[in-house]
């Protein structure tokens, strides 16, 4: 079969009529907020993230998540002014630059309610239905009144006629977790006026929205609503009147389309069961959503940790969604449709899981992928790396972890002779131990698709090469990338630092858990609490000791729940802001000794093992060796290298390479930051 046979017949390169609009095929990124505005507005760095998607192919890009239409619905996530006349222009260039590629913009307008934070913004009161307070975002909402009421209708109705004035193919309106569906849930509508009680009632706010809106935006302008069709909460709104509302929504003429979620998310526990991450079942709410559509014979959209192509044309296929949400697949590889059409379906990039995004969202920062570093930095890092039109290096990259493993891609894609060696038998440096976690294992995709994409570019990886300088020079290099990593180093202590156990020991299994365990975890990142979390797994006694106001803290929101649920059990125990101090040996045991950073107390513990986690220490010992006869010295023009120059000086005239280090070579961070490290310099070299 030809492959123009093959896209003819594959249903998600079938096009969608929408109303009006046609939607080239069935792929779309449902609306998110990445946190790049600047002063509530989509300025460059925003709409190049969306441009991308068009470029990569994608039918329908869903924005902002959620605008918000009143000044009193404070932004809790870099949200975007949709009150504002403002936003009229930067939206019209957004849209303009999609549709130059083909595809479609909306955008989600929001009035979040309760789901916020009175601290920000313009410090005004929230407020919700009722007076029931959100536990992720804590504030107190006051209950809406009645003039309340009057002018977030009409903010609606202003900011939908905004986005048509932008241009844009339609809106949808945000119902799960914020002020809309507040009044629908029994959860938090406690009202015993006309907006309360029976389930008419409850509609009664979002029908004054939608007239409104539609005396604005008039009835071609196309209209959604993401909507909560099932809260699976036992005090929340039930599956049954949740259908009932959607069945309501359709009969009233008013909406175009549906987008279906289940749950509820008003702690970070319940939100990753609506968004699911790594460890946790795919698709979870597919076909729920499925049934929806059965039942409304309405069109209906849906995403849910939808990963992968087979799952999103199985859900086209048999018939449970008419437009499937990609949407942090697409954060992971914008290009997927493109690479589909060109039947390289294979190359692309995959969706760990691992929720790096959403985290930094929840946690104040942009929206980054774990193993995509040019995501949200389109304006300066390309998703296609182009080849280069000087001269042609040949490089050699020591270590095959994520960060050099993406040196070597980069470095080959841009027509560079590239060699790897790596000291171990395997690629994957740590991520071999971040898998030892079976919940964490869909982590070992940032490796294998890099090790497809070298054996693609014909790229060497040597095994079982601990490399040194003669092995290195061997290669005649003019370029040699330092991707070593780090080993596992201790925390200061006063004595005992031979008494004590590596996290990576326990991880790798080295060396198995003898209870009861002490583990003290001052870095607060991933190592620390996979090792806790097996050591939990074996039934031990096990305390988590931190220096800090809260365990893991280099962790966010939705990755702090699988661990939370470890440690819910009665033979484990979290100890925060105290410091591990010293451990002695006492007979068959151990004596741990804790301490205060805010008093001048000491403690003891008697356990059987002390298991610590204090990051790494770089493995610099062949930079050092090869940083004397290179020409820049080891050093990096910082200034060059954010401006996008040649970041190597020439320090030593006499040198016959450059040496660089990067990722856990240098320091030790995350892997991000190696991946990040290893796209910016491979660039410019």
């Amino acid at each position: 079969m030809s492959q123009s046979t093959q896209l003819s017949n594959d249903p998600l390169m079938q096009p969608f009529q929408l109303k009006h609009l046609t939607l080239k095929n069935r792929l779309m990124s449902t609306a998110h907020e990445p946190a790049y505005s600047e002063d509530g507005m989509p300025k460059d760095r925003y709409r190049l993230y969306h441009v991308e998607k068009a470029k990569g192919g994608m039918a329908l890009t869903m924005t902002a998540g959620s605008a918000i239409v009143s000044r009193d619905s404070p932004p809790a996530f870099g949200n975007l002014h949709a009150y504002s006349d403002e936003i009229v222009p930067w939206m019209r260039r957004l849209t303009d630059d999609c549709h130059e590629h083909g595809a479609a913009v909306m955008i989600q307008l929001t009035h979040l309610g309760r789901r916020t934070g009175w601290n920000k913004g313009d410090w005004l009161p929230v407020l919700s239905a009722s007076p029931v307070r959100e536990a992720a975002h804590r504030s107190f909402p006051k209950e809406i009144e009645d003039w309340d009421i009057e002018r977030i209708v009409r903010d609606y109705a202003d900011a939908a006629a905004r986005m048509q004035e932008a241009g844009l193919d339609g809106i949808e309106f945000e119902a799960y977790g914020h002020l809309m569906d507040a009044f629908w849930s029994p959860a938090t509508n406690q009202r015993d006026d006309d907006y309360g009680g029976c389930l008419e009632n409850r509609l009664r706010f979002t029908r004054r929205v939608l007239d409104a809106v539609r005396a604005s935006v008039g009835r071609d302008f196309i209209i959604g609503m993401r909507m909560v069709a099932d809260e699976d909460w036992s005090k929340g709104l039930s599956r049954q009147e949740g259908v009932e509302i959607a069945h309501r929504l359709v009969q009233s003429g008013q909406i175009d389309f549906l987008n279906i979620i289940r749950g509820h998310i008003d702690s970070d526990a319940s939100l990753t069961n609506v968004i699911p991450i790594q460890g946790m079942a795919a698709s979870p709410h597919l076909d729920f959503a499925g049934e929806v559509r059965a039942a409304t014979q309405f069109p209906v959209f849906h995403a849910a940790r939808i990963a992968d192509v087979a799952t999103a044309r199985h859900a086209i296929a048999e018939g449970k969604l008419d437009m499937v949400g990609m949407t942090r697949a697409h954060i992971a590889d914008p290009h997927i449709v493109s690479k589909i059409l060109d039947g390289r379906e294979s190359q692309i990039r995959p969706c760990v899981g691992a929720t790096y995004c959403l985290d930094r969202i929840y946690e104040g920062g942009g929206a980054l992928c774990i193993h995509n570093a040019a995501t949200g930095r389109e304006a300066t890092i390309p998703h296609i790396i182009a080849r280069t039109t000087g001269p042609k290096r040949r490089a050699v990259v020591v270590g095959a972890g994520p960060a050099g493993l993406e040196a070597a891609r980069v470095l080959a894609e841009r027509g560079h002779d590239v060699t790897v060696l790596e000291a171990s038998g395997q690629a994957g440096g740590q991520i071999l131990l971040a898998v030892r976690n079976p919940r964490r294992r869909e982590l070992i995709g940032i490796v294998d698709w890099r090790l497809a994409e070298l054996e693609r570019l014909s790229v060497p990886i040597h095994y079982n090469v601990f490399a040194e300088t003669t092995d290195v020079l061997a290669f005649n290099p003019d370029l040699i990338v330092i991707a070593t990593g780090g080993i596992a180093q201790n925390p200061p202590l006063e004595a005992g630092d031979d008494l004590v156990t590596s996290s990576w020991d326990i991880i790798a299994g080295a060396i198995k858990p003898e209870g009861p365990v002490l583990l003290y975890d001052d870095n607060g990142a991933h190592t620390g609490m996979t090792a806790a979390e097996l050591i939990a797994a074996t039934g031990a006694e096990l305390e988590i000791v931190t220096p800090e106001r809260m365990f893991a803290p280099e962790i966010g929101g939705m990755n702090h729940v699988p661990y939370a649920r470890a440690f819910a059990k009665p033979d484990v125990r979290v100890t925060i802001n105290t410091r591990l101090v010293s451990v002695r040996r006492d007979g068959n045991g151990l004596v741990a000794t804790l301490g205060s950073d805010y008093a001048d107390t000491r403690m003891e513990r008697r356990v059987a093992q002390v298991v610590v986690e204090h990051g790494t220490l770089p493995m610099a010992d062949l930079y050092l060796d090869l940083k004397p006869n290179s020409r820049n010295l080891g050093a990096v023009h910082y200034d060059a290298l954010l401006s996008q120059q040649s970041p190597l000086p020439v320090r030593n005239p006499d040198g016959v390479y450059d040496v660089i280090r990067i990722g856990d070579a240098i320091a030790s961070r995350n892997i991000h930051a190696g991946i990040y490290d290893a796209v910016r310099y491979g660039l410019l070299l």
